[in-house]
């Protein structure tokens, strides 16, 4: 087998190459240099045509497509300069090399810039051709290589639900594909290279674009909108989630964007169905056991005349039980409001610091009731975040509570902070009853208690966790959790430092 041969490829190798057997046309009006080239590249697995004029060569490259063309410039009639201009503008992808026998700089530039690959001096050995064969048959299989994934990569886009749009760093459409040409009702004619205000007529997503591409090149963005496409007297109100963030290269330098469109309408009708039927809920429910309760306490208040020491136990375990019922109709009304993005998108600076100290302090008569010692630890300078100062305050209210719950006397709870990355991260570490390996990723789903001997007596509902996570979601963090039965617990709270400036 030959040094060149095809058939010789490594293991992990695009198996399609295996089968490229690359078809050459050599051009050149002399039958020695001719039958030479025939000879050698027959010999390596190439496929072999000769003609001995540009005109002859011309004809054969009509009829049919070469991969690599040797065409000689100096020959009767046709010279190999013009040949090279038809032939390129004939099959462009097509690899020419240039053989010369008077080869000079002026000629390698005009043979390039008419678009000649390479060239050979004549006279020139087997080896010579051999290696510029090879860098040719290597050329083409890159570009076939390149050609096949983006062709993939364009079938794949086509075929997606969601719309996907990509623009250039001068706001010129790179490829859009059917799902989002239909979300955006556009029908006309084809809209690559165009600009992309001709053919989006929504201006939130132009100005979600335009502020991705203005983005300084050391600062990464992600714009996310909600849109809602007006009905029309064919369909109802569509609402789209858009999502548009900047596409760079090495260097970091902008090239331009990829905007992403969702359709989420059915979610919205969902979710408007449950604020509808939590809010039916708390109005027809909560309302009635707070009169229910206020009756109750009017009655253990002996404002409603005497009553006897059992009747007074009675009424309080029911006082109880509906205390703890108006408190899950209340956690399941927050749930719904978080969940439908209701109390998430009211945002403002918050000095994380304040807010911990804020909430130790809140906690700290809960804590001394118990003899724990509940502690804020020295914290770094930390970077204010945008986010829900509410949200926030839950997220560690209910935390801290949970740790005093499940901390027995004399335990201790420490607050910490630090940056990691971009992330801000916050820890609750207590010296409680810890959680067992086989709860640890159940205690976040709803209603959920972990029971054992140690936390039967801990009165809750089973939501607050489900809270916590479904606010730390909300704003795009982190939560993980540490624990080891009887050795405590730590709950790990990360929220974006940069991706929550941009929402």
């Amino acid at each position: 087998m030959s040094r060149s041969d095809p058939v010789m490829k490594t293991p992990g190798e695009d198996r399609s190459a295996l089968f490229f057997r690359p078809s050459v046309l050599v051009v050149d009006d002399e039958k020695r240099i001719r039958d030479v080239c025939l000879k050698m590249l027959t010999g390596e697995g190439h496929e072999v045509a000769e003609a001995e004029t540009a005109e002859a060569g011309i004809g054969m490259v009509k009829n049919r497509h070469f991969d690599i063309i040797l065409l000689d410039l100096m020959m009767p009639g046709i010279s190999g300069l013009d040949a090279l201009v038809q032939i390129r503008a004939a099959h462009p992808d097509t690899v020419v090399i240039v053989i010369t026998g008077y080869a000079t700089l002026e000629h390698s530039i005009e043979a390039m810039k008419k678009g000649a690959f390479d060239f050979l001096s004549k006279p020139f050995s087997p080896a010579d051709l051999l290696v510029v064969i090879n860098r040719a048959v290597d050329h083409i299989r890159t570009l076939k290589d390149i050609a096949t994934e983006k062709s993939r990569m364009r079938v794949m886009i086509n075929q997606l639900a969601d719309g996907v749009m990509t623009t250039d760093n001068q706001k010129r459409i790179a490829q859009a594909n059917p799902a989002f040409l239909k979300m955006i009702g556009y029908h006309g004619p084809r809209p690559i290279g165009r600009a992309v205000d001709e053919i989006v007529g929504i201006k939130l997503l132009n100005d979600m674009i335009d502020r991705v591409l203005e983005a300084p090149e050391d600062e990464f963005i992600e714009v996310s909108e909600e849109v809602c496409l007006e009905p029309d007297a064919k369909s109802a109100e569509i609402i789209i989630g858009a999502h548009c963030v900047p596409f760079r290269d090495r260097l970091g330098r902008n090239l331009g964007t990829i905007t992403v469109l969702h359709d989420i309408t059915a979610l919205k009708r969902m979710d408007q169905l449950k604020s509808n039927f939590v809010s039916m809920v708390s109005h027809e429910i909560r309302s009635p056991m707070n009169s229910v309760l206020m009756q109750l306490k009017v009655v253990l208040d002996g404002l409603a005349g005497d009553t006897t020491l059992k009747q007074r136990e009675i009424l309080g375990r029911a006082s109880e039980k509906i205390t703890a019922l108006i408190t899950l109709v209340s956690e399941l009304l927050d749930l719904a409001k978080i969940e439908s993005g209701l109390i998430t998108r009211e945002r403002e600076e918050i000095r994380i610091t304040q807010l911990l100290e804020d909430q130790v302090a809140f906690h700290q008569a809960a804590a001394q009731a118990k003899s724990i010692q509940l502690s804020l630890g020295h914290l770094p300078a930390l970077p204010t975040l945008m986010a829900n100062r509410l949200n926030l305050e839950e997220v560690f209210s209910n935390l801290i509570g949970n740790a005093i719950n499940y901390t027995p006397e004399n335990g201790k709870i420490t607050i910490d902070a630090a940056v990691e990355g971009d992330y801000v991260c916050v820890r609750v570490t207590d010296t409680g009853v810890g959680i067992a390996e086989e709860d640890l990723d159940r205690i976040f789903d709803r209603f959920y208690r972990v029971k054992n001997a140690k936390t039967r007596f801990v009165i809750g509902t089973g939501l607050g966790l489900s809270i916590v996570k479904s606010i730390v979601d909300a704003h795009h963090g982190l939560l993980r959790v540490e624990s080891k039965p009887d050795r405590g617990t730590t709950f790990h709270v990360l929220f974006p430092c940069t991706a929550l400036a941009h929402r």
